[in-house]
């Protein structure tokens, strides 16, 4: 048995001068927190996953992804699942060749399909917000999309095109306008990190109902890994505790079994930082702490979200060839307040 998984009770043996010999004196130690991973079937086949976790029991959870490029259009996919996490099926896409934003084929060139969507409620409508790019580039824009409901067997389910939210411009911009993350602040605020290498993660203030950038909004960096090529992306804000925690994803993502993607997190007072990690390093200065890395068969974990507790990512399965796969896990927090995503059985295997 491995030292970190004995069972709670160590034995420490205690020499007492005297007559009395030796005592033996008990002590506990309890195991590390450790993160449950849930077991996922049925259509897993996502990248980039935007989890939507049910508010009551038996409601409904969804997973939104990062759209294939087929028939043309691309659009964010949709999943559901009816057991509370485990057993997905694939609904369809957000729209369809008739109903897509062609805006957005005017405005970035070469657009195939659409990366990296995030879906926040806010006062009973749905806000999804998503990515258009090419890779290689940040001539970007960030778009939205609203809808009163996610149930498409709802008579009222209808997305409804808001525009564009925020760019990038080649040229003009030195960071890279996708991967939003929109987080409503204490104060009732809401703000969208985004970023993808150049810059690195920005932050932007928002403005409900719209869902807009607030008058004379300016983005700012929040985290960097600091130099070329700057392999940080997919931020993810949230609040736990007294603290707002920014996850990131870092190095190299979609390239099955050679991916190098990583998940790593610093948390600030302030939802506008700074942002530091476990030893105080500022994530401007890439002084994020590692979350989550390749693990067996799990290769690459990033393009991460978060719904009540719980963290989706996709990973590459080097079980399945590479092949990429939603996976989903319920966070534990250690008694400093920082948040485990490896299970009991990863912490087993480094000792």
């Amino acid at each position: 048995m491995r030292g970190r998984r004995l069972a709670a009770v160590l034995a420490v043996v205690v020499l007492v001068a005297g007559a009395a010999g030796a005592a033996v004196v008990l002590t506990s130690r309890t195991d590390p927190p450790a993160a449950t991973a849930l077991e996922l079937s049925g259509d897993i086949h996502t990248h980039d996953p935007a989890l939507v976790v049910g508010a009551a029991e038996g409601d409904p959870w969804y997973v939104f992804s990062t759209g294939d490029i087929k028939e043309g259009f691309g659009a964010p996919q949709i999943r559901r699942s009816t057991d509370g996490g485990h057993t997905w099926e694939l609904l369809g896409t957000v729209w369809d060749a008739s109903t897509r934003p062609e805006w957005v084929y005017e405005s970035v060139t070469g657009v195939q399909n659409f990366w990296a969507p995030e879906v926040v409620e806010h006062d009973g409508t749905y806000y999804l917000y998503y990515a258009a790019s090419t890779f290689g580039s940040n001539s970007s824009v960030i778009g939205l999309t609203t809808n009163t409901t996610l149930d498409p067997d709802d008579p009222d389910y209808a997305w409804v095109d808001q525009g564009e939210v925020w760019r990038s411009t080649t040229g003009e911009d030195n960071y890279n306008a996708i991967d939003p993350g929109v987080l409503t602040d204490d104060a009732g605020t809401p703000w969208m990190s985004f970023g993808s290498f150049w810059g690195g993660v920005q932050l932007v203030e928002l403005q409900w109902p719209s869902g807009k950038p607030a008058d004379g909004a300016a983005p700012v960096t929040i985290a960097s890994r600091i130099g070329s090529p700057n392999a940080i992306e997919a931020p993810y804000l949230v609040r736990h505790g007294d603290w707002y925690f920014l996850f990131v994803s870092r190095d190299s993502c979609c390239q099955g079994t050679d991916s190098t993607y990583n998940i790593a997190v610093g948390r600030s007072a302030d939802i506008t930082g700074p942002y530091v990690g476990r030893d105080g390093a500022e994530l401007t200065a890439d002084g994020a702490t590692p979350l989550l890395s390749t693990t067996g068969d799990m290769v690459g974990p990033g393009g991460q979200s978060y719904s009540r507790g719980y963290l989706a990512f996709h990973y590459y399965d080097a079980s399945l060839g590479g092949d990429f796969q939603l996976a989903i896990r319920e966070l534990a927090w250690d008694e400093d307040g920082w948040p485990v995503a490896t299970t009991a059985e990863e912490q087993d295997a480094v000792g």
